[in-house]
């Protein structure tokens, strides 16, 4: 772009900016020297064109802007004060990120739409391609950008993201600010290509722009045609703006270790900031430069000053934002219903059936996952059958076969309001959920890792579990490792009456949820139950199936059903009386009743289908044994499945998974001790 297009008072406020950012750029390693802060800086200095740019491209309160750690002055053009910008660095408590939850230089204000932003390079393309398809669904006119290092695009959920962007025509723009290297890197170790760009210059409905990143007109004209291809609605854009690294790749990097001396003096040479002050020197006077430079320093000082002798955050705290705050507002508290109307519905039919209540109840509700909704196929079991007939291909459709890009988007989509629920399925079969993992990760901490100021209101429901002749990738259960993870709610109903009443509060819930569904239970006459259409069953409460004075079994899932039939037995042959704890919710867990039925019956069993080395009963023999010790009668034991993959063979599975005469012969032997 022409700077002769530019007014003066423009070409001095950029000019502060560029000074301003500079400045903080170059002070903040004093802060780690004088052991004040900023322990991880990553200098921006040769991005200045294209940070600049993209910063005051930003619409605060419309756009959203997803920055990485190097857009230190970025973050600056768009809308963070120095004094924010210096409280991030200092990890202080009123950091409007995060208050020292989440690294220095990874700023945000989400206040205005700039995004806190992990430290997982590039990941954070999926959050912004979400947020886009929000914004075009709900005929917005806002744009989502995403910023980046050159080389975070080798990662395959960048690829994922440009893929889904463009198939979709969504409003992003994906800016990469290549500066050569990849800590340290070099790019051609990272693409075959001289510039990363090329690399998508395939793909339909997407434009590829490139610009000098040094250099602030060019990289304004780069941003302006990115800005009014999103605008004419064909598609997404990239930016890829060339750049130089002048210093190391962060204060924990020595650069001098692979690179010579000769490149790093010629680095110093393209150095954007005196080349700017010498384009405008023919619209602004060295005085007014000179005046500027000497406010910012004013400044700097000043706002020193101040957060120096601002609070570092408590210690305490790290409690508080584990979990959004979840307020119950069913007519069952316990959740049971006890005169329940209806037929009798299988579990399949019963999350359909929460499914269509939750829609209609809520028209800001939508899913989308792999096979969910072709024609009148609903999903690998159907259970989304009917839904995008009803509620149209906006708020149930299809997605690519890629689990990281289904559930990083509805990460991204729930940002656009409070008020939306996403739904996914996270992938067909439990056992393909592992590439979404980085961003389960993510839904778990975006709600402490900023204080509580988003929360991704997300369902992943996930069909999970063995007994179907599945072998290795149809028969995992999960639940083990989701337990280890703070953040995340997890339940796995046993009847219908809870798939429905479970996955209702979920969706109405705040923050992310994992419903986990025993697949093998779909269409099982056993589990078959009435429920009436209001029928909620709160977090954190298990349901007691059969009451027992001798023995406590704590199971949920599959094995809910074994440790039934098993207690039935039981007391047939001997008389002794089982009691059956349906855990129904993993986390948050309703440890009152857990020891409550052990303090009473002096023994305890745990039964559920994961691995027992490992396995979440290892977590539940840990809290009965600390907490109802003396009132134990005999060790506490588990069931589950062995410590081998399941096998396809029904032979080989029924060796590894538990069933009912494993149960038996587990409950009899802790009777008999």
């Amino acid at each position: 772009m022409d700077k002769n297009k530019f007014s003066k008072d423009e070409l001095l406020h950029f000019y502060k900016l560029l000074h301003l950012g500079r400045l903080i750029d170059e002070k903040a390693p004093n802060y780690l020297r004088q052991a004040k802060g900023w322990s991880y800086h990553a200098p921006y200095a040769g991005h200045d064109g294209i940070q600049l740019a993209l910063g005051l491209t930003f619409r605060a309160n419309k756009d959203f802007l997803f920055p990485y750690y190097r857009d230190l002055l970025t973050s600056l053009a768009a809308g963070l004060t120095l004094k924010e910008i210096l409280l991030n660095g200092t990890s202080k408590n009123d950091d409007v990120a995060g208050g020292g939850r989440h690294m220095s230089n990874h700023f945000a204000k989400v206040s205005i739409g700039i995004q806190n932003v992990s430290s997982c390079t590039g990941n954070h393309t999926l959050h912004a391609v979400g947020v886009a398809r929000a914004i075009k669904t709900y005929k917005n006119d806002g744009i989502a950008f995403s910023s980046q290092g050159e080389s975070s695009v080798s990662e395959g959920y960048v690829y994922e993201a440009i893929n889904g962007a463009s198939r979709e025509k969504l409003p992003v723009i994906f800016v990469f600010q290549d500066n050569d290297y990849g800590i340290a890197v070099p790019k051609s170790d990272q693409t075959a290509n001289e510039r990363y760009g090329l690399n998508f210059t395939g793909f339909k409905n997407l434009k590829v722009i490139f610009c000098d990143g040094k250099d602030v007109f060019d990289s304004f004209r780069a941003m302006k045609e990115a800005v009014d291809f999103i605008k004419s609605g064909e598609g997404a854009a990239i930016v890829d703006a060339k750049c130089v690294r002048i210093g190391p790749h962060s204060n924990s990097d020595n650069h001098i270790l692979y690179r010579s001396k000769e490149e790093l003096s010629e680095a110093k040479t393209q150095d954007p900031l005196p080349k700017f002050r010498r384009q405008i020197l023919e619209f602004v006077s060295q005085n007014e430069l000179a005046e500027i430079e000497k406010e910012n320093e004013k400044e700097f000082a000043e706002a020193e000053t101040e957060v120096d002798q601002m609070l570092n955050p408590d210690p305490k705290s790290i409690f508080d934002f584990v979990f959004t705050d979840y307020t119950y507002e069913g007519n069952y508290p316990d959740g049971i219903q006890t005169e329940a109307k209806g037929k009798l519905r299988t579990v399949r039919e019963a999350i359909n059936e929460a499914l269509f209540c939750e829609f209609r109840k809520n028209p800001d509700t939508f899913i989308w996952g792999q096979d969910v909704a072709y024609k009148e196929k609903g999903g690998i079991f159907n259970v989304t059958k009917g839904m995008q007939q009803e509620f149209g291909k906006e708020r149930v459709f299809n997605a690519p076969i890629c689990e990281d890009f289904i559930v990083g988007t509805a990460n991204g989509f729930s940002r656009f309001s409070d008020k939306i629920r996403v739904v996914v399925e996270g992938a067909e079969f439990a056992d393909y959920f592992w590439p979404a993992m980085e961003q389960l990760i993510e839904l778990s901490h975006e709600f402490w890792r900023g204080k509580g100021q988003f929360s991704p209101n997300v369902t992943i429901r996930l069909a999970s579990g063995g007994y179907i002749g599945g072998g290795l990738y149809h028969s995992q259960n999960l639940e083990g490792t989701f337990t280890t993870i703070p953040g995340l709610r997890i339940v796995v109903p046993a009847f219908a009456c809870d798939a429905y009443g479970l996955l209702r509060t979920c969706i109405q819930s705040k923050g992310p949820s994992l419903y986990l569904e025993p697949k093998h239970l779909y269409n099982q006459i056993y589990a078959k139950a009435a429920f009436n259409e209001d029928f909620l069953v709160p977090f954190g409460k298990a349901r007691v199936r059969k009451t027992g004075k001798d023995l406590t079994i704590l199971t949920y899932g599959n094995a809910v059903h074994f440790s039934l039939s098993a207690a039935e037995k039981i007391q047939k042959e001997s008389g002794k009386e089982v009691e059956v704890i349906d855990l129904r919710s993993l986390q948050p867990l309703d440890t009152e009743t857990i020891l409550s039925s052990v303090r009473k019956t002096g023994r305890c069993l745990i039964a559920h289908e994961d691995k027992v080395f490992g396995g979440f009963g290892g977590e539940l023999a840990a809290i009965v044994s600390s907490e109802a010790f003396k009132f134990l009668d005999a060790p506490v034991e588990r069931i589950g499945s062995t410590f081998t993959p399941v096998g396809f063979s029904r032979i080989l599975e029924k060796a590894t998974l538990p069933d009912e005469n494993k149960v038996y012969e587990a409950a009899m032997s802790v009777l008999r001790y």
